[in-house]
């Protein structure tokens, strides 16, 4: 039997180049088999990718203008969640008839975050495992994390984003049961995140046991959430995430501890207010993650004003 075709070239459009979108486009220019444009602020010429043995500068395609866009085949959303809305001029102006949108964010409704801007292009959420770190707006540092770096449904949107990462360094897998992927990534996020911003520590502050203790109780709340969203999760599942949390090297930041540490908003809401809006729905009481999120809002709060 004769092995699948290689997927032909594609023209891709990143929105966003910091930590999540700077490694997506980098290990997408390693491959050297699509054409990429990064949608920025401040032009670029190229981009440096760091990862495990390796370094390389990258030749980039960029601009800073959504005037300039024109459609393009795939577009990949790297912003914040908060952010999505400030890019709907870019995304209007990439999206074309046979447009796909994949949506490289954290929390839930991926689709319908981006639903205003995209005039009925089809959506691929994707779930984002690898940890990135922007060390310039030029420079990203790629630590793989786990057995995959980035999933997505198994469909056939999700097989074609899957097919443009062939011969990169990223691991992207499809899975049969994305939502319950999704609450596990987001489980993570809610441990992980918080305690990182609020202490201003690196992941090292959740083998302390008080710091694991209040995770476990964030997470069991979560979980119980999860589960009336049809998340097939495991009776002990907090516990695998904090098991699976300790396996991380202590040295590695979350994207909310350094956007705390540079004084900008956070995802707060996309996160464990994800997980709140879910719990009132359903009735299940989740006062833990309500006040983490109550302190939250105020940082990321004070951050947007200056104060």
């Amino acid at each position: 039997m004769s092995p699948p075709a290689a997927q032909p070239p594609s023209t891709i459009a990143v929105i966003g180049l910091g930590s999540i979108g700077g490694i997506a486009a980098g290990c997408l220019l390693t491959a050297g088999r699509h054409e990429l444009l990064a949608c920025v602020r401040r032009p670029l010429q190229s981009l440096t990718l760091d990862r495990p043995g390796s370094s390389a500068t990258l030749p980039l395609r960029a601009l800073t203008s959504p005037d300039a866009a024109q459609p393009v085949d795939w577009i990949l959303v790297c912003t914040k969640t908060h952010e999505t809305e400030a890019v709907g001029p870019w995304l209007r102006r990439l999206c074309g008839p046979s447009t796909r949108v994949a949506v490289l964010q954290n929390g839930l409704g991926h689709a319908e975050r981006v639903a205003p801007f995209i005039g009925g292009a089809a959506v691929v959420p994707a779930i984002v495992y690898y940890n990135g770190e922007r060390l310039a707006p030029d420079h990203v540092r790629l630590t793989p994390v786990g057995e995959r770096d980035v999933a997505v449904s198994d469909d056939a949107a999700g097989r074609e984003f899957a097919a443009l990462f062939d011969g990169t360094p990223l691991r992207v897998a499809t899975s049969a049961d994305f939502t319950t992927l999704l609450w596990r990534k987001l489980l993570i996020n809610a441990a992980a995140n918080p305690m990182t911003a609020l202490t201003h520590q690196r992941q090292a502050v959740l083998r302390r046991p008080d710091i694991h203790a209040l995770c476990l109780t964030v997470l069991g709340e979560a979980v119980a959430v999860g589960r009336a969203e049809g998340a097939a999760l495991a009776d002990d599942e907090a516990e695998r995430i904090m098991a699976a949390l300790l396996t991380y090297a202590p040295g590695l930041g979350t994207s909310m501890y350094f956007d705390t540490l540079a004084g900008r908003p956070l995802e707060a809401d996309a996160i464990l207010g994800a997980i709140v809006a879910a719990g009132e729905r359903h009735g299940i009481p989740t006062p833990c993650n309500q006040t983490l999120l109550t302190l939250l809002r105020a940082i990321s709060d004070a951050a947007k004003t200056g104060g």
